[in-house]
């Protein structure tokens, strides 16, 4: 699970939520602007290809649930937790 926060400074995850990850993206909400964008940082993220990546419920939402092809749930989380950057990290 994701929780998105659209129209931000800088595209990047930037923590946990809940069980899941909170993804800011500097996107729009607007026409899948910001769908776009999580896959495109998720992709880079994981080092996958962006096909491999859909957003599978919530896209006119915040809270997003994203099929990832080819890593288990332990792969997604720990490439995550690497990338993840906190409020003023650089």
């Amino acid at each position: 699970m994701l929780r998105v926060s659209p129209g931000s400074s800088r595209t990047a995850v930037t923590g946990r939520y809940l069980d899941g990850w909170k993804v800011s993206v500097a996107a729009v909400p607007e026409r899948g602007k910001a769908n776009e964008e999580v896959v495109r940082v998720l992709a880079e993220v994981l080092a996958l290809p962006k096909r491999r990546i859909a957003v599978v419920a919530g896209r006119s939402a915040r809270t997003k649930i994203v099929e990832v092809d080819g890593l288990t749930l332990a792969a997604v989380d720990a490439a995550l937790a690497r990338a993840c950057v906190g409020p003023g990290d650089d």
